[in-house]
């Protein structure tokens, strides 16, 4: 993929999960872009080291939690704007052990932070979103979503859901909001950190945040519902190909017979 150069100038994003790893690095990207950006997450210290960075607002959510996730909504806007893109980036990892040795709440809040902590999210921004005919939604989805020999249940389970979840928005918003969701890969951050080996095959950290980038560009809302992946998708060549796509109904996780 090459190097960017779509300008967000004037647009207000929110990101979740922005006090470090991926959600870190969109934030950044999205400003360095011309994007005014909230920066949201469960830690204090982290969004304010963030947002000091780059400029935005810090704001510290528990996604999991309605109350939560309307009051950083509230103070997002109420700070920057109106928002014109929600980055739902929130996530967390799986409990380590046997399913069956797990404790159910544990294996539970997974689902809750990864896939609860999305909607809330989607639902929170959606009304204003409608109301003022603009804005689009990105969801960090994961290859554990579809890809084989995974062993634990928890976050594989939790990713399927969430990418569900985005094509399905995509579907009733069509038109209206462009959705999207993407894996960004396997990139070296503190969840990911001791669970691979160190010659396993890392993406390079800096292609979730272009291709979040181009997103919110626009110009690539007829991919809206694809399946799309930062590091083996050209997101440029999908553009021109967007037709094609849709028609064949390509980028898609489908069973086929």
């Amino acid at each position: 993929m090459s190097q960017p150069t779509d300008r967000l100038d004037g647009q207000v994003a929110l990101v979740t999960g922005g006090g470090r790893g991926i959600g870190a690095d969109i934030a950044r990207e999205l400003a360095e872009a011309g994007a005014r950006v909230a920066v949201a997450a469960r830690t204090r210290e982290q969004v304010e080291q963030v947002a000091r960075e780059i400029g935005g607002v810090p704001l510290e959510v528990d996604v999991s939690d309605r109350t939560s996730v309307d009051a950083m909504v509230i103070q997002a806007e109420s700070e920057l704007g109106p928002i014109d893109l929600l980055v739902a980036n929130a996530g967390v990892g799986g409990p380590d052990g046997p399913t069956w040795d797990v404790d159910p709440a544990d294996w539970w809040r997974v689902l809750e932070v990864n896939v609860l902590g999305v909607h809330l999210c989607c639902s929170a921004v959606i009304p204003d979103m409608l109301e003022r005919g603009a804005g689009r939604i990105v969801i960090t989805g994961s290859g554990a979503a579809y890809l084989p020999g995974a062993r634990s249940t928890p976050y594989p389970t939790s990713k399927a859901a969430v990418c569900r979840y985005g094509e399905t928005l995509a579907n009733e918003l069509e038109g209206r909001i462009p959705v999207f969701f993407f894996s960004p890969g396997l990139v070296k951050t503190e969840m990911t950190s001791g669970n691979f080996d160190d010659d396993a095959p890392w993406t390079p950290p800096e292609l979730a945040p272009r291709l979040v980038r181009v997103l919110a560009s626009g110009r690539a809302d007829a991919l809206a519902g694809r399946y799309l992946h930062a590091e083996h998708d050209d997101v440029e060549d999908l553009i021109r190909r967007a037709d094609e796509l849709v028609e064949q109904d390509l980028n898609a996780i489908r069973l086929r017979r």
